[in-house]
């Protein structure tokens, strides 16, 4: 299955661009499910003025055909924690009873910080279950801004490793020895239900994770050219990098005519395309397809609307597995200069806003905003790091062998 992530600057238009996309890939015979979590209202000036609307599924909006070839499912993240807070509780109310604790009622329960971001992942995970993905072979799904985005995609490996550091896993197989060391050594041990409930979020976690990293996921770029927004997908790129997520294509939104008799049209029109010629030079440099969508001269109002942006909207295109190494490759150069070289694409990273720390066996990479902890191929984990380079969106680290742990070559 194919999964387009669709992102972009805040007021870009990235629902506009989403649905286009999705309409597009439909009418073209792909049977395509659009995920978003956009106003009803705006879906709903889109396709249709129940758009937004739907039953229970997927955790929030059932998918219902708005197009032909065309399913969309709304994702409510308040009605999402909600439903999961009161399951939660059903489940431990005999320790709720025991402590005298009364329940929260449904209408209680506010929605937290952070739970749009996990009821998103939720939702694009139920879309890629085998049992439930109704015949789709795409699935375009409408994320919010980009730096947020690419926090909520990070979250599933971030959250794993934190559990793997504070429930590792080889201290559940000692449980049995638990009785013997509380006695002993007072060695606290975290209950048995505690590493089972850790076990089941790690699982989860693992799935969403394995979609978001899956050779037929990529991402979709969506800016208004102008200096700001170049700026602002040169950043998210090298974050969406950083994490082994490929963009492949940037849809430059509400293009104006180059024609205009009116100056000051005419004016804002060439300003843009000087900003389009930077995303062009960027991107395609890289294979990255870029491509124009019209300023309807208002804002996109029904299907006649979004089916004029549909023509013109790239096709999510065939991709290509990973390398059999993974995206980030170790080169031998030991004969001639005694070193590894392990590479990291990071196109759009600057070398002010990039630091690069090794801690044990791992090795804390920051891009701007963007942080993620890598660990060392095994070979690199016997050497010390002898230097870096950042060079036409490749970081190059240098490992020298320590002779300590380094067998002899010959």
């Amino acid at each position: 299955m194919r999964t387009v992530l669709v992102t972009g600057g805040g007021g870009s238009g990235r629902t506009t661009v989403a649905a286009a996309t999705a309409l597009a890939a439909a009418r073209r015979g792909r049977r395509t499910l659009l995920l978003s979590a956009e106003d009803p209202a705006l879906l709903g000036a889109l396709f249709g003025a129940d758009a937004g609307s739907g039953g229970d599924g997927y955790g929030a909006g059932a998918p219902h055909e708005v197009a032909p070839g065309l399913s969309l499912a709304r994702i409510d993240s308040g009605a999402d924690f909600r439903a999961r807070a009161v399951a939660l509780q059903e489940r431990a109310r005999s320790a709720l009873d025991l402590l005298g604790a009364e329940p929260l009622d449904d209408d209680e329960l506010a929605e937290p910080p952070g739970a749009d971001a996990f009821a998103l992942l939720r939702v694009l995970r139920a879309a890629h279950d085998p049992g439930d993905t109704e015949g789709h072979d795409l699935v375009v799904v409408d994320m919010p801004p980009v730096g947020q985005a690419v926090r909520t995609l990070a979250a599933p490996e971030h959250t794993r490793r934190w559990l793997r550091r504070l429930l590792p896993p080889e201290r559940q197989a000692a449980r049995a020895l638990r009785p013997v060391l509380a006695q002993l050594a007072g060695v606290p041990m975290p209950a048995r239900s505690l590493y089972e409930a850790a076990g089941r979020l790690d699982r989860e976690l693992a799935a969403v994770q394995a979609v978001i990293e899956a050779p037929g996921t990529t991402v979709r770029l969506v800016a208004e050219p102008g200096p700001a927004a170049a700026r602002a997908l040169r950043a998210a790129r090298a974050g969406l990098a950083l994490h082994g997520l490929a963009v492949d294509a940037v849809v430059a939104n509400r293009m104006l005519p180059t024609a205009s008799p009116d100056p000051w049209l005419a004016d804002l029109a060439a300003r843009q395309q000087e900003a389009l010629k930077v995303l062009l030079d960027e991107f395609r440099a890289d294979s990255v397809a870029v491509c124009e969508l019209p300023h309807l001269g208002r804002e996109p109002q029904g299907p006649a609307d979004l089916g004029e942006l549909a023509e013109r909207a790239p096709l999510p295109a065939p991709v290509d597995g990973p390398p059999a190494d993974g995206p980030w490759a170790v080169e031998d150069r030991l004969d001639d200069e005694g070193v590894l070289l392990w590479r990291l694409p990071l196109p759009g990273a600057t070398r002010e806003t990039l630091s690069l720390v090794r801690r044990g066996d791992e090795v804390v990479v920051t891009a701007g905003p963007f942080r993620r902890v890598l660990p060392l191929p095994a070979a690199l984990r016997r050497c010390t790091v002898a230097g870096a380079r950042l060079a036409g969106g490749e970081l190059t680290v240098r490992f020298e062998p320590e002779p300590g742990l380094w067998p002899a070559r010959e």
